[in-house]
């Protein structure tokens, strides 16, 4: 029997592609969920109040310590006992999003603690309000250093998408489980599918180091 035969991998291709399309799908949207809820985050743990800040901090905490497959099985098997019916592809980008939102919160916190203090007395003298303050002060300095911070959170969230099939979205390591079952022969897809993630993550780091250079000359921080 031969270790590797190419008409495996023709056939394996429309598998691979169904997967892919998923995968991909879901890392999009469940990223960009967790960095707009991981900014939200970030800024709602500044708030002068302190009940606020613990409560949320204690929350954030609280997701990055619990595993991803388990928040997943939670969410998808024991929320429809207490009438939190999602679908699976709901349940799959919800909690990647959520998830990841947490530790995007904690890469924001940290681009927003290393702003100097005295930006904030220079809009406070320039009677700049506090949204403004955010928006065209502090946020332009402090995203474009924690751009690499977040890719590899992008990539890291695209390798944990093989969870999904935990709940039955069939993503693109599942599709390749599903080939290999179906044609008894498994190292072609299942191959296929490692070097597929190898060239996204690095496609993917290649574009997130490219638009960390742009942004930091952009706001001139290099």
């Amino acid at each position: 029997m031969n270790i590797w035969d190419w008409s495996y991998v023709w056939d394996a291709f429309p598998y691979l592609y169904r997967g892919a399309i998923v995968t991909v799908q879901a890392t999009l949207i469940g990223f960009g969920v967790a960095l707009i809820l991981g900014l939200a985050i970030a800024l709602v743990r500044q708030s002068s109040n302190r009940i606020v800040s613990t409560a949320t901090t204690e929350v954030v905490e609280f997701i990055r310590s619990t595993p991803l497959l388990l928040q997943v099985f939670f969410v998808y098997y024991v929320g429809p006992q207490f009438g939190i019916v999602i679908s699976a592809w709901g349940v799959g980008i919800g909690v990647l999003g959520i998830h990841y939102a947490a530790y995007c919160s904690e890469v924001y916190r940290a681009g927003i603690e290393n702003v100097e203090g005295g930006q904030w007395e220079a809009s406070v003298a320039l009677n700049l309000s506090r949204i403004r303050t955010w928006r065209k002060i502090i946020l332009p300095q402090a995203i474009p250093p924690i751009v690499p911070g977040l890719g590899n959170y992008f990539i890291g969230m695209f390798k944990d998408t093989p969870i999904l099939a935990a709940i039955a979205i069939l993503e693109m390591l599942q599709q390749a489980k599903n080939f290999g079952s179906n044609n008894y022969r498994y190292i072609e897809a299942i191959t296929m599918a490692g070097a597929f993630y190898l060239v996204f993550s690095l496609v993917a780091s290649a574009m997130v180091h490219a638009v960390s250079i742009w942004l930091n000359r952009r706001y001139h921080l290099q």
